[in-house]
């Protein structure tokens, strides 16, 4: 049972090619004319339309594929209308996109979503492999993890009127998560190494092809743990994912590499047998700075690096994956751990080639007052985060955590350069279709 990708007629017989979407490889479908369910079946059925096929797998005579399915019955489950969209052509993302439900149908997409499925899979793999505990975290909160305040407020509506204020659900604002870190936080300190894997959303008028408002974020928090086990953690994470990639997604990694991007499985094979190289912040602006390359942005210690520095870090200089560490506690949040050097924050960002950040972690500050004292800092109201407070206040432990934005993973595994095209239905500032 499938879907006809083409077909061909003669007098004698049709040609169909079938596919149910569990691979990138049709069947070929060899229907002869007078079998069960010819006139009503072979002769309408049009690309797009179901079919169910009864008949016996022989060694194909023609070309392009080992095996065929010589029909002895046929039955039409579903036509497809004339104006079906997927037609045997070129088409432009941009179009595909306008027709998401329509989409997993085609050879692309149906092989993106499959290496998302199997990524998904691996990903808990890695952390139950390693003892980690799987934890739900809320997607609707009252805390601001970022503290960028970038946040979709939850309300009720009556009628066209929004409750605001009192009138709130809640009895307080609400917000759809942006991360499950902080309260991943509370079962660390509690089972230590915990992961949590759920939906985030960011309110950010952000229309470039690494951001969406609704992403899928990997979030492991581990207790007892530095900011040097966490990267190593971060970094065993990307190399079992692109060699799990690598072995479980052949197929459709080499319509990627073949179609997408003509140096995917070299590069990915690269980071599976590569060590990743290190450069704190630093020591990384005084590689940018002596490059000599010009870039958009300006390079200077304070300022954050951008997508064309990470990249150029990654591709040219290191060429290799690279995690840069210790950044200024200026530009980082308020839940980072303070350095000894009073400057800057045990942070780390790990960066791969053709996307620049892929991962983003640190260590958090568990201690009590300074934890205080950076969130006045950041002006934050230390009521809203009293139960984050209470976890340095009894059995404080040092701990670690990082995030990996599942998307940036599945955009560097598959080559496939916008987010929106590696996401289901992707949610965009001014585009929630479907």
């Amino acid at each position: 049972m499938g879907w006809v990708r083409t077909k061909r007629d003669s007098k004698a017989f049709a040609f169909l090619e079938i596919n149910d979407g569990s691979c990138l490889a049709n069947l070929q479908v060899v229907a002869d004319a007078g079998i069960p369910g010819y006139d009503e079946g072979v002769i309408p059925a049009r690309t797009g339309a179901s079919v169910k096929v009864e008949g016996v797998i022989v060694p194909s005579r023609g070309q392009g594929q080992r095996w065929e399915l010589q029909a002895s019955k046929i039955e039409l489950l579903g036509a497809a209308a004339e104006d079906y969209p997927l037609q045997k052509k070129g088409h432009s993302m941009e179009f595909m996109r306008s027709i998401a439900h329509l989409r997993p149908r085609s050879n692309l997409f149906g092989a993106v979503f499959r290496v998302r499925s199997r990524m998904a899979y691996a990903i808990h793999r890695f952390f139950q492999e390693r003892g980690f505990v799987y934890v739900h975290t809320p997607i609707i909160t009252a805390s601001d993890c970022e503290g960028a305040g970038e946040m979709f407020r939850v309300v009720t509506m009556d009628g066209e009127v929004m409750n605001t204020g009192g009138g709130e659900f809640f009895g307080k604002p609400t917000y759809l998560t942006v991360s499950g870190q902080l309260e991943g936080e509370t079962f660390a300190c509690a089972l230590s190494d915990i992961y949590t894997f759920g939906p985030t959303f960011r309110a950010e008028n952000s229309h470039t092809s690494r951001h969406a408002s609704e992403f899928w974020m990997v979030e492991p928090e581990m207790a007892f743990c530095d900011l040097s086990a966490d990267m190593d953690m971060a970094e065993a994470m990307i190399k079992y994912l692109v060699s799990d990639a690598l072995e479980s997604c052949a197929a459709d990694l080499d319509f990627f590499n073949q179609f997408v991007d003509k140096g995917l499985i070299e590069r990915l094979q690269s980071v599976r047998d590569r060590p990743f190289e290190r450069v704190t912040y630093t020591g990384a602006v005084e590689l940018l700075k002596r490059s000599g390359e010009k870039f958009a942005y300006p390079v200077e210690y304070g300022l954050n690096l951008q997508s064309e520095h990470e990249r150029y870090l990654t591709e040219k200089y290191f060429r290799c994956p690279t995690t840069v560490y210790n950044y200024p506690k200026e530009i980082k949040p308020f839940y980072m751990r303070k350095n000894d050097d009073g400057a800057t924050v045990a942070a780390m960002d790990l960066l791969v080639p053709g996307i620049g950040e892929i991962v983003g972690g640190s260590q958090r500050e568990e201690r009590l007052e300074v934890l205080r004292s950076n969130l006045a800092g950041h002006g934050l109201d230390e009521s809203h985060y009293d139960w984050y407070i209470d976890l340095r206040r009894y059995g404080t432990v040092p701990h670690a955590g990082f995030g990996l934005g599942f998307e940036r993973l599945l955009m560097f595994v598959t080559g496939v350069a916008n987010i929106r095209d590696v996401i289901p239905f992707p949610r965009t500032p001014g585009a929630a279709g479907f």
